[in-house]
């Protein structure tokens, strides 16, 4: 089994301020394309043999900065859709749901084309992706790099390794950081977890 490499988009403005960012397509900061730009060395030291990016412009615009121009776009890699809570923050939110918590109690629901996700659709969605990724690997000698969105990657590591897609939130990851999940003995472990080179 080869290594997969996740990589989280780097900051937006809603990202900074806290705003919970699913479907809403918006653009990388300065900051947010520094922090892609610091990720070239860490990417280009590993054999990569495929990549997929999220169709979002932030993703997409983080995987050109890393030097990875022919990822496949997946729409199975698409941030959480948050329904009712797109674009609001958590403490917002907890203002009226005092314990509310993403990974146990999904979202509120949203507009028709929003209606948002439980915790098991998110799960669902990253079981897919994992077996398109398991398949690239098959068919190639290097990783597979995955770029995509914060609550989306950490629900795909938790199914990664077995675990109920509410246990993401055990795996904090920050905006332009990587994460690499590989194996020992045969089964899946986190290799390194959450890097963010130093500016």
């Amino acid at each position: 089994m080869g290594d997969l490499f996740l990589v989280r988009h780097g900051e937006t403005e809603w990202s900074r301020s806290g705003r919970h960012t699913g479907w809403t397509d918006v653009p990388l900061t300065e900051q947010g394309r520094e922090e892609a730009r610091r990720l070239v060395p860490l990417i280009r030291s590993h054999l990569i043999g495929a990549a997929f990016v999220s169709p979002l412009q932030r993703a997409r615009e983080t995987a050109e900065l890393i030097g990875i121009h022919d990822a496949r776009v997946d729409a199975d890699l698409r941030e959480w859709d948050y329904g009712g809570y797109e674009g609001v923050t958590t403490v917002e939110i907890q203002r009226t749901r005092p314990d509310w918590f993403l990974f146990t109690d999904g979202v509120a629901p949203g507009p028709p084309q929003h209606p948002g996700e439980t915790p098991e659709q998110v799960g669902e969605r990253a079981d897919r992706m994992l077996a398109k990724a398991d398949a690239a690997l098959a068919g190639t000698e290097g990783g597979v790099v995955l770029i995509a969105h914060g609550h989306f990657l950490r629900v795909l590591t938790a199914r990664r390794l077995g675990l109920p897609p509410r246990h993401g939130a055990l795996f904090q990851l920050a905006t332009g950081a990587l994460g690499r999940l590989g194996s020992e003995h045969g089964r899946p472990v986190v290799a390194a977890w959450n890097i963010r080179p130093p500016a």
